[in-house]
């Protein structure tokens, strides 16, 4: 079961840590923009719910893997496009809602699954 933790962690650094370098790095002019619209309305919000459905299955290993992502996606934005840009904030605290919101729905479908 700490595999579990470990896979999530590294897959979370990927999308929200490698991914706005790879859109940083490589993407320029108005793809860039495009690729930066696809990853903040697209791939994080999804990966967000994604990751809260896995945590509410194993809710007392994976209970913090919302926040975690949540604060690794500040993280890599602020270094990749800015430090300090409020916007980020906004953005991380809607991708920990989305986490945490799917988290306990899933906890509640386990759970009453298993009865």
């Amino acid at each position: 079961m700490k595999n579990n933790f470990i896979l999530w962690f590294i897959v979370s650094i990927g999308i929200m840590l490698v991914l706005p370098w790879f859109a940083d790095s490589f993407v320029k002019d108005d793809a860039g923009m495009a690729v930066c619209f696809l990853l903040f309305f697209t791939i994080n919000p999804i990966y967000s719910v994604i990751i809260g459905v896995f945590a509410g299955k194993n809710i007392k290993r994976l209970w913090g893997m919302p926040a975690i992502s949540a604060v690794l996606f500040l993280l890599g934005s602020w270094i990749f496009f800015g430090v300090g840009e409020r916007a980020f904030i906004l953005y991380a605290c809607v991708y920990l809602i989305l986490g945490i919101a799917s988290m306990v729905i899933s906890m509640m479908i386990y759970r009453k699954a298993q009865r």
